[in-house]
């Protein structure tokens, strides 16, 4: 009769995928918004056109 259970420290590599595989119960961190990276360089952006310009007309 074959045993379905697969001792992780059987060896090396069944052992890696069991400490690096997440847990079932434990809660995912919610991906980081892109939003305030997108307003930075829009606001980056608009500062160096007015710079550029002003450089320009100067």
């Amino acid at each position: 009769m074959s045993d379905k259970y697969l001792d992780p420290s059987g060896n090396t590599e069944q052992f890696r995928a069991f400490a690096h595989a997440p847990e079932a119960g434990a809660p995912t961190a919610p991906a980081a918004s892109r939003a305030p990276l997108v307003a930075v360089g829009a606001v980056v952006a608009v500062v160096l056109a007015a710079v550029v310009a002003w450089l320009a007309l100067a």
